[in-house]
């Protein structure tokens, strides 16, 4: 016979102990309840293990047999009936005021409804950059207006943010946070969509200018809605697959926790997520998060890795090949994201985050042959040591985007580098 133990008030100091005390308790395991009637310490049937006093009476730890005996009686029927009904309906009230505060509450209006708009005219910030420029020259291919605006920073090299520039011909000189101006921008140009894609972007440069992060990648933010708050304008914007971090669990789901950031660039993007948020609950300021899995193509940043393989590749440089070639990315060529991008213009949506990514994650050391086999030419390797605020791995889960946007990347790797190659063999022989 087994031992069932449980906590039992059962006499208050002064009860005579050979009087049976007429407290009574549950003691219970596998649906059997038991009362416990105590006597005295020691006795056949039960067992005082424990003593503790609380206020003015004893709490006793007693252990009883799974039997049926004259120290032990049946709680009554009655009195289970009651507990187990007081129980449901404590759930019932809960699952009543669940349904009414988050349900009843929300609009009636579901994400990602097709919206059709008489006129779009939107605004791109960071028209400049890399994904800034590909999403105008779209947009103008569509015949939808668009304005690009870009601080023209020198992160790297601004030449080629003002070749961008020179090429899409609308971007102008404009700070995000420059409150005024843009408040200007959106009432004049009539703006209806927003897409936010200025940012104080890299890893590894966040280990040295941090305010430059925090400056630009929050502040500016904050600015932003701020502008937009009261003006019923949705907004997308760029967040980031660094906001995975240390997760483990691949691939990447927008489902998954991201409360382990590796670096402050993916600091500040996870703040962007919840600031929208934030700007969501208090204003009903609609947005869309998007988190890009490394972007590479034609007129690329030249601090990402692809860029500068190819050119010290072609140069005959060492490249750096961190954590000795054991890294994985979800290389996302420009084109789809750039229709992911495009495909949240026309739709609905609250508040909602959406991984963009290729979904088909290469290892470093066959990213660098694909590069070593278009350009023909073989790579003098630098193995590295693991970088501060790196990630082993980046994978997309794309499976929300598709279902909901019809986000459907396509071009492979080695497609997408085969056109990143062919510009940049043009682009490097430019005079710089």
């Amino acid at each position: 016979m087994e031992w069932l133990t449980s906590l039992v008030d059962c006499f208050t100091i002064g009860d005579p102990v050979s009087k049976p005390p007429t407290g009574k308790q549950v003691c219970s395991n596998d649906n059997t309840s038991f009362t416990i009637k105590i006597k005295a310490s020691n006795y056949s049937q039960g067992r005082i293990v424990e003593e503790d006093t609380i206020n003015e009476g004893i709490k006793v730890k007693v252990e009883c047999r799974k039997m049926w005996s004259t120290k032990c009686e049946r709680l009554s029927l009655f009195q289970n009936r009651l507990i187990i009904l007081i129980v449901i309906a404590f759930i019932i009230m809960h699952l009543m005021f669940y349904l009414t505060d988050e349900k009843l509450k929300t609009p009636e209006r579901k994400s990602w409804e097709k919206v059709q708009y008489d006129k779009k005219f939107v605004l791109v910030t960071g028209g400049a950059g890399f994904v800034g420029h590909h999403v105008i020259m779209r947009l103008k291919q569509d015949n939808i207006n668009v304005i690009g605006t870009d601080n023209f920073n020198d992160y790297y090299n601004v030449s080629l943010k003002y070749l961008r520039s020179n090429i899409s011909g609308v971007v102008q000189h404009v700070d995000v946070c420059d409150l005024k101006k843009m408040t200007e921008i959106i009432a004049t140009k009539k703006i209806t969509h927003v897409i936010h894609l200025a940012a104080q972007a890299g890893v590894r440069y966040s280990l040295t200018n941090p305010q430059a992060y925090v400056k630009s990648n929050v502040e500016c933010f904050v600015q932003l809605l701020e502008t937009l708050k009261n003006t019923g304008i949705p907004l997308i914007y760029a967040s980031s697959s660094s906001v995975y971090g240390k997760n483990t669990n691949i691939p990447f789901s927008e489902d998954h926790p991201v409360v382990q950031p590796a670096s402050l660039y993916a600091a500040t993007k996870r703040e962007n997520e919840l600031l929208a948020h934030v700007y969501w609950n208090l204003y009903k300021q609609r947005s869309v998060g998007l988190r890009f899995f490394t972007v590479y193509g034609p007129l690329g940043r030249p601090d990402m890795a692809y860029f500068s393989f190819a050119k010290n590749i072609f140069k005959g440089l060492p490249i750096p090949v961190f954590n000795f070639g054991k890294l994985s990315r979800d290389f996302t060529y420009i084109d789809d994201i750039v229709n992911g991008i495009i495909k949240c213009i026309d739709v609905k949506y609250d508040y909602e985050i959406l991984n963009l990514g290729r979904g088909e994650p290469q290892s470093l050391m066959q990213f660098i042959k694909t590069i070593e086999d278009i350009a023909g030419k073989k790579a003098v390797l630098d193995f590295k040591e693991m970088v501060k605020g790196d990630v082993l791995v980046t994978y997309a889960d794309v499976s929300k985007a598709k279902a909901s946007i019809g986000y459907s990347p396509n071009v492979s790797l080695k497609d997408g580098l085969t056109r990143f190659i062919s510009w940049y063999k043009l682009y490097s022989n430019q005079p710089k």
